[in-house]
């Protein structure tokens, strides 16, 4: 585990960056930028792909948990069973691009993440278009957001998710659900709260200010932070 201080009693995130599947490089850059987000923002941020974090007394030490471009099937049983009494609880889930690439035998976390990643064509630059302002993972963004990403199909989208970013399927090539779809969202969810962006694909994005504003609403958010 890498912290960004042990004695302070701000409010705590848990970066788990776990992989059981496709392995992202750009893992250790969004380590890194969360990291240093804390240090400004006033909250400290724990990074582990140790499961065994996900116990009932360990979870309660953090305000939200940051699945950051996790892959495959990586809590067992009875992690899982903590998690959903972490969220049960009013604790917070924020998940990163991958995330919906996760946990694809566990039903719960479908419905926590709000869908499973299908398929991708290749990065390629494309239009975003928010759809709401107050929101703070889309209060810092422009109306229309051109940027470069790995964009996500999707399948099992769960109805109830609040949509934020809606990606113009007309912009870029290989986009399969219509004029446009959803790539960030969240709601409240089963007495905790759920956020979700597909975007943070390259190491570039955790260096770029607009997305890091967006990741960082998304995450206090998640873990009910003003």
């Amino acid at each position: 585990m890498t912290a960004s201080d042990t004695s302070s009693p701000r409010p705590r995130i848990l970066v788990f960056s776990r992989t059981a599947g496709f392995r992202h490089s750009s893992i250790p850059d969004g380590k890194k930028a969360l990291l240093e987000m804390g240090k400004k923002e006033g909250f400290l941020a724990d990074t582990t792909e140790d499961a065994g974090f996900f116990t009932r007394e360990k979870l309660k030490e953090y305000k939200a948990v940051v699945f950051l471009n996790t892959s495959g099937n990586v809590l067992d049983s009875a992690q899982q069973v903590s998690f959903e009494e972490y969220i049960h609880s009013g604790g917070g889930f924020a998940g990163v691009h991958a995330a919906t690439d996760t946990e694809y035998d566990w039903p719960w976390f479908n419905r926590l993440a709000g869908a499973r990643f299908s398929d991708h064509p290749k990065p390629q630059e494309a239009l975003l278009r928010k759809t709401e302002e107050i929101h703070p993972a889309t209060s810092g963004l422009p109306p229309v957001w051109t940027r470069f990403d790995e964009w996500y199909n999707f399948k099992d989208m769960v109805s109830g998710i609040r949509p934020l970013l809606l990606l113009d399927e007309k912009s870029y090539v290989g986009g399969k659900h219509g004029d446009f779809h959803p790539v960030a969202w969240y709601r409240p969810f089963e007495g905790g709260r759920s956020f979700y962006t597909a975007l943070g694909h390259t190491a570039e994005s955790y260096r770029e200010p607009l997305f890091l504003t967006h990741l960082l609403g998304g995450i206090r958010y998640a873990a009910g932070l003003p």
